[in-house]
């Protein structure tokens, strides 16, 4: 397999692209079986792309990016265990509960966590209501 590094000449979008080898890639040309995904032109040009070199030590740099996942992973299990043992849990109703508490001045103990789509989250934001995202890890030992 060979990746290029593709231009089209007709809008200038540039694109990376896998070939089976450098003939398949000349064969297609050829054919005129290339084209741009953005606004359909046969003009492509393959252009200069740095050479990427291999580290015989792959399996240092595959440790060592588990390692920084694993710590990765255990700081977000420290955050989820503050979250839990300082709010309140309020489920899939987060986005009433945030909104009780900012316009009806809901008094809780704890602030409170929960889940809310994307959209929901916007909403909240728009409305001048503080919420954050983190990312949150299932427990998945057995």
């Amino acid at each position: 397999m060979i990746k290029y590094k593709l231009n089209c000449k007709n809008c200038n979008l540039s694109f990376d692209s896998w070939f089976a080898s450098s003939k398949e890639f000349e064969k297609l040309k050829k054919k005129k079986l290339l084209n741009c995904h953005q606004c359909n032109s046969k003009k492509i040009e393959k252009s200069l792309m740095a050479p990427k070199f291999i580290n015989n030590n792959s399996n240092e740099i595959i440790s060592k990016n588990n390692l920084k996942l694993k710590k990765i992973n255990k700081k977000i299990k420290e955050y989820q265990n503050f979250i839990k043992n300082n709010f309140e849990y309020v489920g899939e109703n987060f986005t009433y509960e945030a909104r009780s508490i900012h316009y009806n001045n809901k008094k809780r103990k704890k602030g409170i966590f929960g889940t809310a789509s994307t959209e929901d989250i916007n909403e909240l934001k728009d409305e001048g209501i503080e919420t954050e995202v983190i990312p949150w890890l299932e427990d998945n030992s057995n």
